[in-house]
């Protein structure tokens, strides 16, 4: 396995360093490879070849570029066209792979209707048709357990069947499935056949139970508490998962997305000493 780290994880150094910057620190730190979340720079004149051209000069793989996405919106086509878009853009940065969201749930109103085999002909309509296109460009498409909406292990795989196209798989975040309230081994475990890719995420947990805790921290969707953490800090299992993917024949990169208190460059830093040692 590889180590990579997300754009996401530099925080305000994102906007100290630039888009480009953050290229050479993670090559300092010690990463294989980078992947990035959409943003503004990418409206900048040649942002993509500029990273592409930079990763080449420093030996570091462009892995994965993460957009955000909702089929349910009312525009599918426009959606998905806005998709195509953000497709265009990995292929032209060298990106081998790339995540989208895909629905951001229903908002409050009636009370049927409402449930994830509900929307799925809608969601797998639209990945379908982003994914036929990606294939065309060497891209391949992911959905990650991610929103609240779509991150059960349950869901995300059943989505993945349902789409039933094989240049759409899976972005097993490890972390995430805490937001959802479950355990992460164990849904790492449904999720690892269908890796594409995978994401280390870290958090530390308060039930809900007891009084908030106060900045920092965020709910689950059954109202526990969670805030990031370092690498193996936490209670996601890190370590346990690596070993789940391992056993399922995975190899390929494993991104860092750290967003704890901790100062950025620190946390990615023993986030990935921590990495390392989990991954053997």
């Amino acid at each position: 396995m590889k180590t990579s780290v997300s754009s996401y994880s530099f925080g305000g150094y994102f906007g100290s360093l630039g888009y480009l910057g953050i290229i050479d620190k993670a090559k300092e730190i010690g990463f294989d490879g980078i992947e990035y979340t959409d943003g503004g720079y990418m409206s900048e004149p040649d942002s993509a070849k500029k990273i592409k051209e930079r990763c080449a000069e420093l030996g570091l793989e462009t892995v994965a570029l993460a957009v955000g996405a909702n089929f349910l919106a009312a525009d599918l086509d426009g959606e998905i066209a806005r998709l195509k878009t953000m497709v265009d853009y990995a292929a032209e940065a060298g990106f081998k792979m790339m995540r989208h969201d895909v629905a951001g749930g229903y908002g409050p109103g009636k009370k049927h209707s409402r449930g994830y085999d509900n929307a799925l002909p809608i969601i797998a309509k639209g990945v379908r048709e982003v994914t036929a296109y990606a294939e065309q460009k060497g891209v391949r498409t992911m959905t990650e357990n991610h929103g609240y909406f779509s991150q059960d292990a349950a869901r995300v795989e059943k989505l993945i069947n349902t789409v039933a196209h094989d240049n759409f798989g899976a972005l097993v975040d490890m972390g995430n499935f805490m937001c959802a309230d479950e355990d992460p081994s164990l849904s790492v475990s449904i999720m690892a056949p269908y890796a594409f890719h995978v994401h280390a995420k870290d958090f530390h947990y308060k039930s809900g139970m007891d009084v908030n805790p106060g900045a920092g921290w965020f709910q689950t969707r059954a109202g526990n508490y969670i805030r990031g953490a370092i690498i193996g800090h936490g209670e996601a299992k890190i370590y346990q998962s690596i070993q789940t993917m391992k056993r399922a024949g995975y190899d390929g990169f494993i991104t860092i997305e750290f967003e704890g208190m901790e100062d950025n460059l620190k946390g990615i830093s023993l986030g990935l000493q921590n990495l390392k040692r989990f991954i053997g």
